[in-house]
């Protein structure tokens, strides 16, 4: 037990609280996410979540979506030369139409036709080039959000070295998850994307 002989030793015990208080707050900054990711520009699991409604089936219509990768590796900043094309390519030839139109019923998650597809569509579909040119499948996830209309929309983020990048079929831009200014709400587990986690984090 420690034992306060007067005002030096109250201070020197102040010091050592603040001390580890200040580190607490570090490591929690420094504390690994999954995939190895580590700090805020990388999304962080907040326990397992359900899959959405037009997902339940996914695995078992495309094996590969839901497929673990070979490395642990991040996607390198060279891999998002073709990160960047295969986003551009897909948003241009792809036409946007409602599962609604498409299918009659209010949402299935399918490689677009061609027809077309809806978000959740663009997201497969790159998601697919992407590990038919050599990505790690496991760095490329599937994430349903809220736009900045708070209006349910689904993206793919892409795990590079510096952060959770995101592939969006309503712009060519490729941003960090932080600025996309949606409201990430779950997504494919990094650690197992035949899972979902809750992510619940506002960009």
């Amino acid at each position: 037990m420690t034992t306060l002989s007067g005002p030096g030793s109250i201070r020197a015990l102040g010091r050592k609280i603040i001390g580890a208080a200040l580190l607490a707050v570090l490591a929690s900054f420094a504390a690994p996410t999954e995939g190895g990711a580590i700090g805020p520009d990388f999304l962080k699991s907040r326990g397992l979540g359900t899959a959405p409604p037009g997902a339940q089936r996914l695995c078992s219509t495309y094996s590969w979506a839901c497929a673990r990768g070979s490395s642990n590796g991040a996607v390198t900043q060279g891999q998002m030369k073709v990160v960047r094309a295969v986003n551009t390519q897909i948003n241009r030839s792809t036409r946007a139409i409602e599962d609604s139109q498409q299918y009659g019923e209010a949402e299935r998650w399918a490689i677009p036709t061609s027809r077309g597809g809806d978000c959740e569509d663009y997201a497969l579909a790159k998601k697919r080039a992407l590990i038919s040119k050599g990505i790690d499948p496991q760095r490329l996830l599937i994430a349903t959000v809220l736009d900045r209309r708070r209006r349910p929309h689904a993206v793919l983020v892409v795990r590079t070295e510096k952060g959770d990048m995101v592939l969006d079929n309503v712009t060519n831009s490729i941003r960090n998850w932080r600025d996309t200014r949606y409201f990430f709400l779950r997504m494919q587990d990094p650690s197992s994307p035949s899972r979902w986690v809750n992510v619940i984090a506002g960009g």
